[in-house]
């Protein structure tokens, strides 16, 4: 049922934004900037899409790291020596070290086939909006192994014990399906600043099959 309903949300985001897509593109024909438009693939209406750069801290936060392999979706990670493999399932991964959280989960949308980048779009002026009103400190496109998504980060929490979360969404075709793919990175606010590079050492050694 919250699948269902998740779905059914999703329908009516992504229909709203290609309406708007639609009009937009009627006032404005050969002005816009989209990465299908314009042939430009490192931008998204003039938004730029990052890739993985990441600092020697974050390199070294994973460096003589464990290789953890998700055989069912085709998706690895160095994780720090000192992490474990949680509960890894078709359609969830986990993983943990010292306060630290790796959520990775799976969601088949085989309808989506056509809307990817609508609703791509859509999650990215979301994201933005909230970054507006202080939920997230960044706000990014980021293409991890070839495969376009979202990175967003949230703001210091009000309490010292909230979790705050580093997240990747992307779309990807495996197994005949569209798929989306929510990668979420977490600690506790107090110590996220001293988890933060070897999140982001995880994050940046994302393996896809695609």
């Amino acid at each position: 049922m919250k699948k269902l309903s998740a779905l059914v949300l999703l329908f009516f985001v992504v229909a709203a934004c290609n309406l708007t897509s639609k009009l937009k593109s009627n006032s404005n024909n050969n002005n816009s900037s989209s990465s299908s438009s314009s042939g430009n693939p490192s931008k998204i209406d003039n938004e730029p899409v990052e890739k993985p750069n990441p600092t020697a801290a974050q390199q070294a936060a994973i460096a003589n790291g464990q290789e953890a392999r998700w055989d069912q979706q085709g998706i690895t990670w160095t994780l720090p020596a000192n992490w474990k493999k949680g509960d890894v399932r078709n359609e969830g991964f986990n993983a943990n070290g010292n306060g630290a959280f790796l959520t990775v989960a799976i969601s088949p949308l085989p309808q989506m086939e056509n809307l990817v980048d609508t609703s791509l779009k859509a999650m990215y002026e979301s994201a933005k909006t909230q970054q507006k009103i202080g939920k997230y400190d960044e706000v990014r496109w980021l293409e991890i192994d070839g495969v376009r998504g979202v990175g967003f980060r949230e703001s210091k929490q009000e309490m010292a014990g909230d979790i705050r979360r580093l997240e990747w969404q992307a779309y990807r075709k495996y197994a005949g399906s569209t798929q989306m793919i929510t990668l979420i990175l977490s600690s506790d606010s107090g110590n996220f600043p001293k988890h933060e590079d070897e999140l982001y050492g995880i994050l940046y050694s994302t393996k896809i099959v695609h």
